[in-house]
């Protein structure tokens, strides 16, 4: 059975391509393109990683982390922020929402599968 992966951006290219990386590893890939859709479709769905860009409309990705992260039933998932946001400041942030991990646009397709494979096991 293939891990399922959120993929949560409001670029349609941006999730296109990280999308067709994923699907090529294997992966099952589900998208969203706002924060409040991403939280419902987490929900919902309860994927084994969430890929989430920061800058969203509706809720902002640190909203959503830490939605999920503090609750129960979720918080299991890991979550990767995904942003152009480099600064040290945003990063602080989006570990202290409890983000696992941060990778920074433009992604590299190595380093996305690495991130995704060292929390997935494969």
């Amino acid at each position: 059975m293939s891990k399922k992966i959120m993929v949560v951006d409001d670029s349609p290219t941006v999730i296109e391509i990280v999308k067709s990386i994923l699907v090529g590893e294997g992966y099952e890939v589900i998208t969203a393109s706002d924060g409040s859709q991403a939280l419902n479709l987490a929900r919902e769905k309860s994927p084994d990683l969430i890929i989430l860009d920061i800058m969203l409309p509706k809720l902002d990705g640190y909203r959503v982390c830490r939605l999920l992260k503090f609750d129960q039933k979720y918080k299991h998932i890991p979550i990767l922020m995904f942003t152009a946001k480099t600064e040290e400041r945003s990063v602080e942030t989006g570990m202290k929402t409890g983000a696992d991990a941060y990778l920074t646009k433009p992604i590299e397709a190595e380093k996305l599968i690495e991130a995704v494979n060292n929390f997935l096991k494969k």
